[in-house]
């Protein structure tokens, strides 16, 4: 006498019957349990294990790819937030611009709020629109976590050589040390890509022209310091970022951005010193 062979049961629902076997592990599953792969049918389990498992989209240069560039959009914004408040209060705008003395004295902040801050709407339309232009194709490329530390280590870098360079009494503001230095980054990165990067140089070159030949027709004054700082490293910064060796991108590119912020700190150390010592402060 023979004994007819046992139904196979879903491995987690052994009331139901099914002759239908994962196509990763080989174990039964009922209809509920089934997941649609590319070749037959996968269990709940092998579906998650399959997609940890997947690695994470990275632009060329590592970043995380994103159509929208949220962090372009989020800058326009904080920077159109803070023109309006200084429309409304001027005790904001001598708080926060870039004024050598009270960076000596210990308010440091200023050599990154005064990147937020512009001098009259002809001034912040000019920086955003740029930022809107040059800022979207950068964060694509480079990812937003990159793209964010290139605008702001490039803002940073161009008031630390007006704090190095301008004199005294002058009270610096804008995102122009910042928008040079995506112009320095869009050039960087064209040149990795091969791509056709006159327009840029192009650009520069008229944005640098009228850096120095404005103040010389008209009464206006414009921060060549911050210009010049702002383009030297967000062009540093770019080429950390592009031409880091693959197999460790992020370390290389993580310790040349901390290796640009030592070097600041130690000038802004230096600048400090030295202007307290003109003061008379030991």
């Amino acid at each position: 006498m023979t004994t007819p062979p046992q139904t196979p049961t879903c491995y987690r629902h052994p009331d139901r019957a099914t002759y239908v076997r994962c196509t990763r592990c080989n174990r039964y599953i009922c209809p509920e349990c089934m997941r649609d792969a590319a070749v037959g049918h996968q269990c709940a389990e092998c579906v998650g294990e399959g997609a940890k498992s997947v690695r994470q989209a990275r632009t060329q240069f590592g970043g995380v790819p994103s159509a929208t560039p949220l962090v372009t959009y989020v800058l326009i914004a904080v920077n159109v937030a803070m023109f309006a408040l200084q429309m409304m209060s001027s005790e904001l705008q001598r708080g926060l611009v870039l004024f050598s003395p009270a960076v000596a004295d210990g308010e440091w902040y200023r050599l990154i709020s005064s990147a937020f801050l512009h001098y009259g709407p002809t001034h912040i339309l000019f920086n955003m629109w740029a930022l809107y232009v040059v800022g979207p194709p950068l964060e694509a490329a480079l990812g937003r976590l990159r793209f964010a530390s290139l605008y702001l280590v490039s803002a940073l870098g161009g008031s630390v050589l007006v704090y190095l360079l301008s004199a005294l009494g002058a009270q610096t503001a804008g995102a122009s040390g910042a928008i040079f230095g995506l112009f320095g980054a869009t050039f960087v990165v064209g040149k990795r890509l091969n791509l056709d990067v006159r327009w840029v140089v192009g650009l520069i070159a008229l944005n640098l022209a009228f850096t120095f030949v404005i103040p010389l027709i008209s009464s206006q004054n414009i921060s060549w310091q911050g210009h010049i700082g702002g383009l030297v490293t967000g062009a540093v910064i770019a080429a950390a970022y592009v031409y880091a060796p693959r197999n460790n991108r992020n370390a290389v590119q993580a310790g040349a951005t901390v290796a640009v912020l030592v070097l600041f700190v130690a000038l802004i150390w230096w600048r400090t010193a030295a202007l307290l010592s003109m003061f008379g402060v030991a």
